[in-house]
């Protein structure tokens, strides 16, 4: 039996490495394979076509999330998973547009998925609350990650060119929008993971009203014939 020339993590790792550094567009099977030093058609008994080989990428960065330490605090741990999962996101945003687009498949990123259900089931949420929740999460994660890193702000001085663009909407606003106008001039003053972290304050002081509100509502009973 002939052993495998490269694993499939190396493979993954060799196509992260190519889109954080050239972009989607620099990704393909020539690119991919004269990284490994190989022949394309080799990578075919990795990945049977393009898109497979973006969910090998889409997984990867989540995959990389470097997980916390947890501790008694459940609503602390929420938020220190949610932000190690937004900072692993943050840290290849070339990729987002895949992060975004591709669901995963592999048990292997489903690691910092599984610690953020875990934190939130340790508030007391019911499944309907629990699954809101942690939709709730996740969409403030990929969705601060797309306003901030899946268009024309990416790459490096992101939060200078925030700031540029808030400042031209604030004078363009000035005139008419007058809320808008001095929102722009608060979001000059910001970062990227200051709003994050508003941001997620906000939704969790939502998700813990929610776990009290349930913890001292009275149970329901069995029906008396």
């Amino acid at each position: 039996m002939v052993r495998a020339r490269f694993t499939t993590d190396e493979v993954q790792a060799a196509a992260l490495q190519i889109v954080d550094r050239d972009g989607l567009a620099g990704l393909s099977m020539r690119t991919l394979a004269a990284a490994l030093g190989t022949g394309a058609m080799t990578l075919y008994n990795y990945v049977r076509d393009r898109d497979q080989l973006e969910e090998l990428v889409a997984e990867a960065v989540i995959a990389g999330v470097e997980l916390p330490a947890t501790g008694g605090d459940w609503l602390g741990d929420v938020r220190a998973i949610a932000t190690a999962m937004w900072q692993s996101v943050r840290a290849h945003p070339n990729a987002v547009p895949l992060v975004l687009t591709r669901r995963t498949v592999s048990p292997t990123s489903y690691a910092a998925a599984e610690a953020l259900v875990d934190s939130l089931s340790r508030g007391g949420l019911d499944d309907a609350a629990l699954l809101g929740a942690f939709r709730a999460v996740l969409s403030l994660i990929m969705g601060s990650a797309q306003v901030e890193l899946a268009g024309p702000l990416a790459g490096a001085g992101r939060d200078e060119k925030q700031r540029e663009v808030a400042a031209q909407i604030g004078a363009l606003a000035a005139d008419r929008h007058h809320r808008l106008a001095a929102l722009a001039e608060v979001s000059q003053r910001s970062t990227a993971a200051a709003d994050f972290d508003c941001a997620l304050d906000l939704l969790l002081t939502g998700v813990r009203a929610s776990a009290q509100a349930l913890s001292t509502s009275p149970r329901q009973g069995p029906a008396v014939g």
